[in-house]
């Protein structure tokens, strides 16, 4: 007596297999031409960016790997540093057969709050191996950040003046 279970994909009962199935579809997928092949394209445009606050000055570094210095800006506005610039596509040499392209390439921006609004002479900036070093000196009159707030025992009464209802 033959088993059951082989037979029920054999395709003699007229059941489909559908092994076959997902074997043809896999087949599909590797056999297809190279624009069947997965891309990538996250673009640039939102580069990592750390913030960091000192006792004297609020520290930034932005990751820009493969961007010239030369593309980079840096821009005050108020109390808001804005960091913006193209990372140019390096040129392609079509004897090549692209599978998979993860570079992203084009123009980026951050702009990052500040607690204060900084003078020129107050930014310093550098970069080095694909990193952008900003230090924004904090001003000499710029009031306390840190306050303590007390707290009052009781719900807020409705003409908000703090106090319990009675």
């Amino acid at each position: 007596m033959k088993s059951l279970l082989p037979g029920l994909w054999s395709g003699g009962r007229g059941l489909p297999d559908p092994f076959a199935d997902m074997r043809r579809e896999m087949d599909t997928f590797f056999n297809r031409p190279t624009r069947a092949w997965p891309t990538f394209d996250a673009g640039f445009a939102m580069p990592a960016v750390n913030v960091a606050e000192t006792p004297d000055a609020i520290e930034v570094t932005a990751e820009l790997p493969g961007v010239d210095e030369k593309d980079i800006s840096i821009d005050v506005d108020g109390a808001r540093l804005v960091i913006s610039g193209e990372k140019k596509a390096e040129e392609r040499k079509e004897e090549k057969n692209w599978r998979v392209i993860e570079s992203s390439y084009g123009a980026f921006q951050r702009a990052v709050a500040l607690p204060f609004e900084p003078q020129d002479s107050d930014c310093d900036a550098h970069f080095d191996k694909g990193v952008l070093y900003l230090r924004i000196s904090k001003p000499k009159s710029a009031p306390q950040q840190n306050r303590k707030i007390a707290i009052k025992p009781g719900a807020p009464s409705s003409n908000g003046a703090g106090q319990a209802p009675a």
